[in-house]
């Protein structure tokens, strides 16, 4: 291990250390050791995936936030101030604006990066971050499109190779109810499954605003950055942002082996306002032996709610979302009878215990694969065609622009039409 002058640890020493106890036995000389965190993307999941960084270890500070507005990342920090106080030690010169803010966090000196940025942007900040040898915490999902999973999954072994680790936000694999259940499945509770059925019925996230109230002079790619939840390179729909949790538990449940083929429904009832994303889906996946899966969602404002899983086997049901706990019925008849975990700050107790104890971990494959997933149903709602899992993972369709100007035009595509948008 390499020694400070004091005679402590050196900082990537003692950041691998992996003495028993991390971090209630470090010492208040120790603690000049911190685990330095920078956070790009200042909004709501930002701020609190780093409000969880910072709890999940003692000696974790906030150094550096960026965004593309200033004003974002002052209110960010006021509330994070009040919620971590001295943990929050942000200069005034480590507050970046602008779209290459995140390579300014990457390269202030962090251990650790935060990725909360709008998804389409995702591919590019993780491959600067891990190249640079950061631990990352990245939000869900990892990209809009097929060569942006892709990419993402070249990164994957760069971080294997640099032996960082690297935390995805599919916060229900870090459930420890949710984990327990598929447990339970696995070992066979519910026998052979048979089917899977998700639900994800929900209003809207960030509703498109009128045209009307766009500000004079404000350019097309600033107002789609604004209302990023609207258009398809910067959120991949609202299957793949937000239903994507649903799939991820279907992947999960399929041990994450990919299904051979889906076919899928889906468009828009209330008008986008000039979004281009569909309001609901409706996807039926194909696996190995005939076990079919389906996945619907839908962001409508008063309408049926509900977040749920049905998984039949041969010899039971396990439901998920319908009462308070998990339960199995059928021949082996059980419920999680046991203490939740807050399943968002166990993402990041996980993701710091790794840092100290010099034991990388990795869910780039899986967060790679649920991403996917959910884009192969995208892709056959928008054409109307059977998307095999190969077609899905070789598509050469972009929807990310290659140059992105913060003051550039940038035409919006206009809703696919099953039957008449052509798979690419």
């Amino acid at each position: 291990m390499n020694q400070s002058a004091e005679g402590l640890p050196g900082r990537r020493g003692f950041l691998k250390a992996g003495a028993v106890g991390f971090p209630a036995i470090l010492s208040a000389a120790q603690s000049a050791n911190a685990i330095k965190v920078g956070l790009v993307g200042a909004g709501g999941r930002g701020s609190g995936a780093a409000a969880q960084a910072l709890k999940a270890d003692d000696y974790a500070e906030l150094t550096a936030v960026a965004d593309i507005d200033m004003d974002t990342i002052d209110k960010s920090l006021a509330r994070l101030q009040r919620a971590a106080g001295p943990k929050i030690k942000v200069a005034s010169d480590k507050k970046f604006v602008g779209l290459d803010a995140f390579q300014k966090v990457i390269d202030s000196g962090v251990d650790v990066v935060l990725l909360a940025t709008p998804p389409g942007f995702r591919p590019q900040h993780l491959r600067a971050a891990i190249e640079a040898g950061k631990h990352v915490f990245c939000e869900k999902p990892v990209a809009t499109d097929a060569p942006g999973v892709r990419h993402v999954l070249e990164t994957v072994d760069i971080a294997t190779k640099k032996n960082v680790s690297l935390v995805a936000g599919f916060c229900w694999r870090y459930s420890n109810y949710i984990k327990e259940t598929f447990d339970k499945i696995g070992s066979g509770a519910i026998g052979d499954i048979v089917t899977y059925y998700a639900t994800y019925y929900t209003s809207p996230v960030k509703p498109m605003p009128p045209e009307s109230t766009r500000p004079a002079g404000m350019s097309d790619v600033e107002w789609q950055i604004r209302n990023w939840y609207n258009f398809q390179w910067l959120c991949g729909d609202s299957l793949v942002e937000q239903a994507v949790h649903s799939v991820d538990k279907v992947a999960w449940a399929m041990k994450d082996q990919p299904p051979v083929s889906c076919v899928a429904v889906g468009g828009r009832q209330i008008p986008a306002n000039g979004g281009n994303i569909y309001d609901h889906f409706a996807v039926n996946y194909l696996y190995p032996n005939g076990v079919r899966a389906f996945v619907a969602n839908r962001q409508t404002e008063n309408c049926y709610n509900e977040n749920s899983d049905y998984i039949l086997g041969t010899k039971g049901i396990c439901t998920i979302g319908r009462g308070p706990n998990p339960r199995i019925e059928g021949q082996n008849p059980w419920a999680f009878e046991g203490q939740k975990n807050d399943m968002y700050q166990h993402e990041h107790d996980v993701l710091f215990a790794s840092i100290r104890k010099g034991q990388p971990i990795n869910d780039g494959k899986r967060m790679a694969t649920s991403t996917l997933l959910a884009m192969m149903g995208r892709m056959a709602a928008y054409t109307g065609q059977q998307i095999t899992w190969e077609q899905a993972l070789n598509s050469q369709e972009r929807l990310v622009p290659d140059t992105i100007d913060w003051k550039g035009s940038l035409a919006v595509p206009p809703l696919p039409l099953p039957g008449k948008t052509k798979f690419i």
